[in-house]
């Protein structure tokens, strides 16, 4: 999907997508600017473009045959039941002594317009509350505070949620006819049952058409091809495969989508980030999305993942009270939004 380079509004200045060959300039300037070498992070997110270019939009702003900026962008199609699309901007960077030159309103002007071409209303992102420069310069492009709110929590071998916080997951209106009565287990072993009642293991290729059978019910429309775009992230993607599954009698009745890595939005340490959860209205109030979640701590502790980080729509009121029972709770992060005319 390669679009024609374009002349910038700096003179000398040609706007065009990244290209492959692009990758040690991105990881040189990056590195300037941090002060370490992120060279598998820009590899799997131009892999990820070649991979699915409708998905990811990522330009280059070169001057005398030399990339001097760039931006990474990825669309947004159905994370936690969202209705319309827009453009995540996870990096944007300008190499010093070429910053303050309009290189970066430059390259946000690009994604800007590849955004209204095709129809995406809004531009999103997040960044530290402390990153004074990231503030400001999003200030400066008419970026305003999200209502998403930005969660996170320490990974932990806790008790996580309860049964009653899990109806969310799997909602009534949706529940199939023949549900099965496992009972309020005590509190103390609700985990432990959990994991009893369901094998969890990593998520699979395979997996997709239940994961889509699953996410019809709960949200009660075809999601297909988002979820499809997930599960391949999940496989190549992500630096580390964590997304899980869980089974029951050999079908799959839960699932969460979930990836380790660095470099989005500034981070320059491992962090994972749950994009979806789901479970299927068959198994509410039965504990799949806490043996979910749960495994997955368990997981990231052994890999030595200290955090973990969502993203939830502060009207979400549910999902809210499932992952604050789980010990999440808000971030040292902000979230932004810029709305396109």
């Amino acid at each position: 999907m390669a679009e024609r380079a374009q002349a910038g509004p700096l003179s000398g200045v040609k706007l065009r997508r990244l290209a492959a060959q692009d990758l040690d300039a991105l990881v040189d300037i990056d590195a300037q600017i941090t002060g370490r070498s992120r060279h598998g992070y820009f590899e799997r997110r131009l892999q990820a473009a070649l991979r699915a270019p409708d998905l990811h939009t990522q330009f280059a702003a070169e001057e005398n045959g030399a990339v001097n900026g760039y931006v990474l962008a990825r669309r947004l199609e159905g994370e936690f039941g969202r209705v319309e699309p827009a453009l995540r901007l996870e990096v944007i960077g300008v190499r010093p002594g070429e910053q303050g030159h309009g290189y970066g309103d430059a390259l946000l002007g690009a994604l800007e317009a590849y955004a209204r071409k095709h129809g995406i209303p809004d531009v999103r992102t997040q960044a530290g509350w402390k990153d004074h420069a990231m503030l400001g310069f999003l200030d400066h492009a008419g970026f305003e505070l999200a209502s998403a709110q930005m969660l996170d929590c320490e990974v932990h071998a806790g008790r996580i949620g309860s049964g009653d916080a899990e109806k969310v997951l799997a909602p009534e209106p949706h529940r199939l006819s023949a549900e099965i009565d496992h009972s309020a287990p005590r509190a103390n072993d609700f985990e432990a049952l959990a994991r009893d009642r369901a094998e969890v293991r990593s998520l699979e290729r395979a997996d997709l058409e239940e994961i889509v059978r699953i996410d019809r019910r709960i949200m009660n429309r075809d999601r297909s091809a988002h979820i499809g775009h997930l599960v391949d992230e999940a496989m190549h993607d992500s630096a580390i495969r964590v997304s899980l599954a869980a089974r029951q009698d050999g079908s799959v009745c839960g699932f969460v989508m979930a990836s380790v890595d660095f470099g989005d939005f500034g981070r320059t340490e491992p962090v994972a980030v749950l994009d979806t959860i789901g479970v299927d209205p068959g198994f509410a109030g039965a504990g799949i999305g806490t043996a979910l979640l749960s495994q997955l701590f368990v997981n990231l502790e052994a890999l030595r993942v200290e955090r973990v980080a969502t993203v939830v729509e502060r009207d979400n009121f549910g999902l809210l009270e499932f992952f604050y029972r789980a010990g999440f709770g808000p971030g040292q992060r902000l979230g932004f939004v810029k709305r396109l005319s």
